[in-house]
């Protein structure tokens, strides 16, 4: 490839990211490192774009949850399954501008397996309350970590309670990888 080609290339992602108006992006492993890293970032691009208090903490605390569910849940890891600390696995984020609100992405694979546990912890968040999705986050904080989670099961409602619209979310098949599918997360704040 040469210099003009790669020009081009980046001229156009860049191009693309300030239409849409994107505030951070990130592919690729996501470590404890990296996430304490890029919430350096995070925090400091709210600061500096004069995003009020209040939207900056929910902004701030959604785009952790999100980091966190692919470093506790991504099927694609570079540390092997039996490691429990210092796991690196794959994913994306993403947090841009859509009209006068934010919108935080968070893409990676799961196993199968976890699809119908994920609907399970999804669907519901979606028709709640507002009040019914913080009675929720109470319940939760006061009862024992879920069986099979790596944290205390606050995550998703964390998200949704900051969120100014249901969240979305949908898996998509993976064709090179049969035993995972893309796991799809949308929060609005």
């Amino acid at each position: 490839m040469n210099g003009t080609s790669i020009d081009n290339e980046y001229g156009a992602f860049f191009k693309m990211a300030r239409e849409r108006n994107v505030i951070f992006y990130y592919v690729g492993y996501f470590s404890q490192n990296i996430i304490a890293a890029m919430s350096d970032a995070v925090r400091l691009q709210l600061a500096v774009s004069g995003v009020d208090n209040s939207t900056r903490r929910k902004l701030f605390s959604s785009f952790v949850e999100m980091a966190q569910n692919i470093v506790h849940y991504s099927s694609d890891a570079l540390t092997p399954p039996t490691q429990d600390t210092d796991q690196l696995r794959h994913g994306s984020v993403c947090i841009s501008m859509i009209d006068d609100r934010y919108r935080l992405m968070c893409s990676n694979p799961v196993a199968i397996s976890r699809v119908a546990q994920l609907r399970a912890a999804l669907e519901p968040l979606r028709t709640m309350t507002l009040d019914q999705i913080k009675q929720a986050y109470r319940e939760t904080m006061r009862s024992e970590s879920p069986e099979g989670s790596k944290g205390a099961g606050l995550g998703f409602l964390t998200v949704a309670r900051d969120a100014s619209a249901p969240l979305e979310f949908n898996f998509q098949p993976i064709d090179a990888d049969p035993a995972s599918t893309m796991f799809h997360l949308v929060a609005t704040i």
